[in-house]
């Protein structure tokens, strides 16, 4: 349970604010023009400091402060944690090619972690479209750290289509508009972070399962992710476990539902950590890939989204494992799969990688 000293930030009233309607009658290109000049951010920009920086027609770029808010237990930004970030400019780029009256749904987001990624400095990831149909778009993305060092290589994959058909846009208004009234206090990217990474010795001496069942069981500590998001297990077993995030506003991209990265970083913490109950003790797990498919919009009603995990193949060295996201009603929203190496004898922090 969360302490009461330890209120975590996703349950506060939600900051942020959406893009006027009058939008749609704009270029793509424009509309995100319009956001940067507004000022204006959305729950999940509020809540984690992601920002859109930069937009050309076809590209885009976004940056995140790599605060210890991100951090999971092995005290490293994990690849789904990543996949919040991505999903930001590889849809912005193909939004920054859409005409008016024109939107973009992601199908497919892929990941693969080329380096750990750490807390301090400021992430950075710029996306450009690779192909651009009339019914689907391609984008790819580089995430880079603050010494510019390249950490993340992905893509996504987005359906287009037409929302001019029978409907009367609003016209603009003289300006854009800005967000809600301000709202006193940091936001919570701000703020120290709560939670605690776990410590070596923890991993020296317990397996990764049992790591998993002492966190469920409340015997180990929380990290500061789960504290930020409302992220956290819910059932470990051998080669599968299970995680659980609430479906709240802070969560949502401009388009008013749970951000496509979010949702993969529910996907990705199940499946690696069914990869992780198969790690001894003193091993670390490093994430190698992700790939998610999008079934279904998420809307913010405050239920729970449940990511199940399973290992596929064990391997000497990498295992592959996937996972399936259903919500409250049990309707699949995602599916998702992901490799990650077992290394025996490294720091849970892969503090020797670089």
């Amino acid at each position: 349970m969360d302490s009461p000293h330890e209120a975590p930030p996703w349950r506060e009233p939600v900051r942020g604010g959406y893009p006027d309607a009058f939008t749609a009658r704009l270029s793509g290109v424009e509309q995100l023009r319009a956001l940067i000049e507004s000022g204006s951010a959305p729950p999940i920009g509020r809540l984690v400091g992601m920002a859109l920086t930069d937009v050309g027609l076809g590209s885009a770029s976004f940056s995140m402060p790599a605060t210890r808010w991100l951090l999971s237990p092995h005290g490293v930004i994990s690849c789904g944690t990543l996949a919040i970030l991505a999903d930001g400019p590889l849809g912005c780029a193909v939004h920054s090619a859409l005409p008016p009256a024109t939107m973009y749904s992601t199908s497919e987001l892929s990941l693969r972690l080329l380096r750990p990624a750490r807390a301090g400095g400021t992430l950075v990831a710029r996306a450009g479209v690779v192909h651009a149909g009339r019914s689907l778009a391609l984008s790819a993305v580089q995430i880079t750290d603050g010494r510019g060092r390249l950490l993340a290589d992905g893509s996504s994959l987005c359906f287009v289509r037409s929302i001019s058909a029978g409907r009367d846009l609003p016209s603009p208004p003289a300006a854009p508009r800005g967000e809600a009234p301000h709202v006193d206090g940091p936001d919570p990217y701000e703020r120290p972070a709560l939670g605690q990474v776990l410590r070596q010795q923890i991993w020296d001496g317990m397996s990764g399962l049992q790591i998993l069942q002492g966190q469920i069981a409340g015997d180990l500590p929380r990290p500061p992710i789960h504290y930020l998001t409302g992220l956290r297990p819910i059932e470990a077993g051998p080669r599968e476990a299970a995680f659980a995030l609430p479906c709240h506003e802070w969560l949502c991209s401009p388009l008013r539902t749970v951000e496509g990265g979010v949702i993969a970083m529910l996907a990705d913490s199940a499946l690696v950590s069914a990869i992780q109950t198969t790690a001894p003790p003193g091993a670390a797990v490093a994430a190698i890939d992700l790939k998610v498919n999008f079934l279904r919009p998420v809307p913010p009603d405050g239920r729970e989204l449940v990511a199940h995990g399973r290992v596929r193949h064990a391997g000497r060295t990498i295992s592959v494992a996937e996972a399936d996201v259903v919500n409250a009603e049990g309707q699949p929203v995602a599916l998702a799969t992901g490799s990650a190496m077992v290394l025996p004898g490294r720091a849970a922090a892969l503090d020797a990688a670089d």
